[in-house]
């Protein structure tokens, strides 16, 4: 693990500090309730909790915050492995699949080992200049460790070339 993922690590682990990024980066997630539960360079785990600004009228949790609940739980490990890379490398989510399995109520873990994928997607377009897309998983478990939802994200990873 490099210098740059050691730092950001630190910062995505502080809760104060990455409050303080959804805040001002990500408001909607910030009121939606995402939290940290674990991050390392090859996982990460962020939690939901069912709450009042986060409910569809059938009293679990909306199936967007789901989404950006398992968007996070990716988008932590693509953001930590382009932290303060040289040539910089731009991230964008291209496609979003979804299965819903149980109702979303309690507390839910979306959880994406797919770290090491990202780190080779994102190595590969630093190396070639070329964009790389990278698919990960992202899997929603509820308290009682059933299955609430799957989600399949694509990644698209661009060096910045001539900028840094």
């Amino acid at each position: 693990m490099n210098a740059h993922a050691s730092e950001f690590l630190k910062i995505a682990r502080s809760r104060l500090k990455f409050n303080l990024f959804l805040l001002t980066r990500l408001p909607a997630a910030f009121f939606a309730g995402l939290h940290v539960i674990e991050v390392s360079p090859a996982k990460s785990v962020i939690g939901i909790s069912h709450r009042w600004s986060n409910q569809n009228p059938f009293k679990s949790i909306y199936f967007a915050c789901l989404g950006m609940a398992a968007e996070m739980s990716s988008g932590i490990l693509s953001m930590m492995h382009v932290y303060k890379r040289e040539p910089g490398v731009s991230m964008l989510v291209l496609k979003v699949e979804s299965e819903y399995f149980k109702k979303a109520t309690g507390n839910i873990r979306f959880t994406c080992k797919d770290g090491e994928a990202i780190q080779l997607a994102v190595e590969e377009t630093v190396v070639t200049h070329e964009p790389v897309v990278c698919v990960v998983k992202s899997i929603g478990i509820n308290d009682k460790d059933e299955v609430v939802a799957i989600f399949s994200i694509t990644w698209s990873f661009k060096a910045k070339v001539g900028k840094s």
